[in-house]
């Protein structure tokens, strides 16, 4: 199963993060198909940025996120609050 998690980068007590598609038994930090977003929750404000036409493409084909990259994929408006892929014409008139 290929799913959509957060792989941590930074050092030590400074986390950022990356979002990326990976296999399912692939460890944390370990191997991954495709990066589609990072995320520093450090940074004031914070920062999140995301390949939305990407992450829509593998949510598409079954990808599975985590519940943190649920999280935030609601915030930049890829997903509703049902946790539903919003289409990419919806998300641009918001």
């Amino acid at each position: 199963m290929v799913v959509i998690r957060l792989r941590r980068t930074g050092k030590t007590k400074q986390p950022s993060y990356r979002l990326v598609v990976s296999d399912k038994r692939s460890p944390r930090d370990g191997k991954f198909i495709e990066i589609v977003g990072h995320y520093n929750p450090i940074r004031q404000p914070k920062e999140l940025v995301v390949k939305n036409d990407r992450v829509r493409y593998w949510l598409g084909v079954g990808a599975q996120p985590s519940d943190t990259v649920v999280r935030l994929l609601k915030q930049v408006n890829v997903l509703d609050s049902a946790g539903k892929v919003i289409a990419e014409a919806a998300s641009a008139e918001a």
